[in-house]
C-alpha cells in the first residue's frame, strides 16, 4: 500500500479554523504561536475569531490554510506518505510535509505570495470563474479562441484555463470581460455551469506575472532540501525531488494551470492507493473520488 499526502489551496478556509487543534494539543499551539511571531500579527485571532470576510483578505487566507494544514498533518500519526502533492497554495504545505521546506521558511514564503498576489491583483484586476460539464480540452480551445480574437482588439485581453480539479471541473481566469465572454461562449458549446467565483484576482494566469516576479527574490534566498519522497507539482503533474527543479515550478506555478486531476491519475499510476488530506475542509478527497473512485480517501 503506498500513501500520498494531499493538501487544500486558498477557499478552504472557515472561521474557527484550526482551534479545535489549537485547544487540545500542546504542538498546534507551538507552532501557531510561533507562526504569530514570525508573521508579527496573531493569525491565529483571525482565525478563531474573525469573519468570514476577514479570513478572505489574501494576507491572511494563505497564511491561514497553510498553518491549519501543516499543524493538522504534524499531529497525525499515519507513517511518512510515499508520495505528496497540494494544490496550488498548497503546495508549500507539501512541502513540509516531505521534508522540503521547513516550516518557518514556507511560512515566510507563503506570507511573501500571499502579498505579491495581492499586489498583482490590484495592479491586474481580474476573476475565475468556475466550468462544469466540458472535457479539458473543450474549454482550452475555447478559452484560446476568446483570447486570440480579443487580442486582435487589444493586447490584454486574457482568459485562460486555470485549475483542472476533476474531470468535467475546470476553472478557467483572466480579465473580467474575457472570463464574461468565455463563459457565455462555454454555456453554448453545452457545458452545464459557467459561472463566475467570488475571488479577487485571476489567479494561475498570465495576469500574475507580477507576483511571480515580486517573489523570485523570496524563494532564491530560501533553503530547499532534496525531499524524502517525490512531490506531484502544480505545473508539470509530474514528480519531482531536485530542490532546483521545485524552485523553479513553485514561481511558474503561479501564471500556470493547477494539473490536479493529471497529478492524482499520476499518483495512482506510480502506485497510490490511499490518500489523506490535511486541512480545513475536505475539497480534494471529493475531487480524488471523482478522478478515480477505486482508491481509499481518508
Amino acid at each position: 500500500m503506498m500513501k500520498a499526502f494531499v493538501f487544500p489551496g486558498q477557499g478552504s478556509q472557515f472561521p474557527g479554523m484550526c482551534k479545535d487543534l489549537y485547544d487540545a494539543h500542546t504542538e498546534a499551539r507551538e507552532m501557531c504561536q510561533a507562526a504569530n511571531r514570525l508573521l508579527g500579527f496573531s493569525l491565529t485571532d483571525v482565525m478563531f475569531d474573525g469573519s468570514a470576510d476577514e479570513l478572505k483578505q489574501t494576507k491572511v487566507t494563505q497564511p491561514a490554510v497553510f498553518l491549519h494544514s501543516v499543524v493538522a498533518q504534524r499531529l497525525m500519526t499515519i507513517e511518512k506518505p510515499d508520495m505528496v502533492a497540494g494544490h496550488s497554495l498548497g503546495e508549500f504545505s507539501a512541502l513540509v510535509a516531505c521534508g522540503a521546506l521547513r516550516f518557518e521558511d514556507a511560512l515566510l514564503l507563503v506570507s511573501a505570495r500571499a502579498q505579491a498576489m495581492q499586489e498583482a491583483c490590484e495592479a491586474n484586476p481580474g476573476t475565475m470563474a468556475a466550468v462544469l460539464g466540458l472535457p479539458d480540452e473543450q474549454v482550452v480551445e475555447i478559452c484560446q479562441e476568446i483570447t486570440n480574437h480579443q487580442s486582435q482588439i487589444t493586447n490584454d485581453h486574457i482568459v485562460v484555463a486555470a485549475n483542472f480539479n476533476c474531470p468535467g471541473q475546470v476553472v478557467i481566469s483572466g480579465e473580467i470581460d474575457a472570463v464574461e465572454t468565455a463563459c457565455v461562449a462555454l454555456k453554448e458549446a453545452g457545458a452545464r455551469r459557467a459561472l463566475r467565483l467570488p475571488v479577487g484576482g485571476a489567479f494561475h494566469s498570465p495576469l500574475m506575472a507580477p507576483a511571480a516576479e515580486a517573489l523570485a527574490e523570496a524563494i532564491r534566498k530560501t533553503e530547499f532540501r532534496k525531499p524524502f519522497c517525490p512531490i506531484y507539482q502544480n505545473v508539470t503533474a509530474k514528480p519531482s525531488m531536485n530542490p532546483e527543479e521545485i524552485r523553479e515550478n513553485l514561481l511558474k506555478q503561479l501564471t500556470n494551470p493547477v494539473r490536479w486531476t493529471q497529478s492524482v491519475q499520476n499518483m495512482i499510476a506510480d502506485g497510490a492507493n490511499e490518500f489523506y488530506e490535511f486541512g480545513p475542509g475536505d475539497v480534494l478527497k471529493g475531487l480524488i473520488r471523482k478522478i478515480n473512485a477505486t482508491v481509499t480517501v481518508g
